[in-house]
């Protein structure tokens, strides 16, 4: 009976170690996933995490059809892996729900103007793949307050989206100048919009890119400036899930590839002369010399196929948010290094 006893009480401790290390491994699994891109191919579309309506980096027309920056790049993804742009599934998510969303599986890479952090990385068990977007805080008024600089906020009412890098940056900047301010928080953006148009606060602040954006959506655009301040640093840059070096080097390149097509002068007009060319950094580029493609598991024309669909940095940057679009942002930061800006590639060799 005693050998029955233990045998019986080992059996349990056994069992229970194996519950225990089923429940971990789901737990792994749940947070960390190595399997995007086998699961991506065989449902045929990349699931790309998007912001409900910001207009120039993602926004749906009256038919569905979304457009956009941050579109462009999960468009890029879908292009290097099937040779076609239109092989994705926009999920419009909003900031308080983005990063789970993306842990969860929901989508395969967030593409929505999120900054860069560590503690995002960290907390949630995300990595960000690549700057795609070099942005900063600033500040949105009524031109008849005749304000040219944050200094002269003292006092000033603000509207600001909360559970935000946004609302702590805000925050950091007042106490650091030691000037007051009330701050009118609301957890989703459309609302704080409403707030700052209505006249609820006086001041509008978030991501620089991102007040070109919302003053369109104002009642008279043409009232309102955006101050030349700009208070933090806001790398805003596409999510994926950690521990999964495959899929998280398909979405880097990917964005490097527009970046070294730009450089390289390689746009969407000129891919198939690219695809001729005997220079050697173009032909690792389009795929003629090499097999870079192969070593993540795409094809050797994986960037030659983003260049012809979506085209390089520049144009995905001009049509969406630069001179060739109504937002007109200067491209500031985000020209190339070799002009001026940080926008830094290496390259493919």
């Amino acid at each position: 009976m005693a050998i029955f006893s233990r045998t019986f009480g080992t059996g349990l401790l056994i069992g229970a170690a194996i519950a225990v290390a089923i429940a971990a491994a789901a737990i792994t699994y749940e947070r960390y996933d190595t399997r995007t891109l086998k699961r991506t191919v065989k449902r045929d579309a990349v699931l790309c995490g998007v912001n409900t309506g910001l207009p120039g980096f993602s926004i749906p027309d009256d038919k569905g059809n979304w457009s956009g920056f941050d579109v462009d790049i999960c468009r890029a993804v879908a292009a290097a892996i099937f040779n076609d742009p239109n092989k994705v599934k926009f999920i419009p998510l909003d900031a308080s729900e983005r990063f789970k969303e993306l842990r969860n599986r929901k989508v395969d890479i967030l593409s929505r103007n999120s900054t860069w952090s560590m503690s995002r990385e960290t907390e949630y068990g995300l990595n960000f793949a690549a700057v795609a977007y070099y942005d900063g805080e600033g500040f949105m008024v009524r031109l008849s307050r005749k304000i040219d600089s944050a200094l002269e906020l003292d006092g000033s009412k603000v509207c600001v989206q909360a559970g935000t890098t946004t609302q702590l940056n805000l925050a950091d900047y007042f106490r650091a100048n030691n000037i007051k301010y009330q701050e009118l928080n609301l957890p989703k953006l459309d609302d704080v919009i409403k707030a700052y148009d209505s006249g609820q606060c006086d001041v509008l602040t978030t991501d620089v890119s991102q007040l070109y954006a919302l003053r369109l959506r104002l009642t008279k655009p043409g009232e309102h400036v955006i101050l030349p301040d700009v208070i933090s640093k806001e790398p805003l840059a596409p999510v994926v899930r950690q521990r999964d070096d495959e899929w998280l080097l398909i979405v880097k390149w990917t964005i490097y590839a527009m970046l070294n097509a730009e450089e390289l002068g390689v746009t969407s007009k000129n891919i198939d002369e690219a695809l001729k060319s005997k220079k050697p950094d173009v032909m690792r580029l389009v795929g003629t010399e090499g097999a870079y493609g192969e070593e993540i598991d795409l094809t050797k024309d994986w960037a030659a196929r983003i260049i012809r669909h979506v085209g390089n940095y520049g144009e995905v940057y001009e049509r969406n948010v630069g001179t060739g679009s109504k937002l007109a942002i200067p491209r500031g930061l985000n020209q190339l290094w070799s002009a001026g800006g940080i926008q830094y590639a290496p390259p493919i060799r």
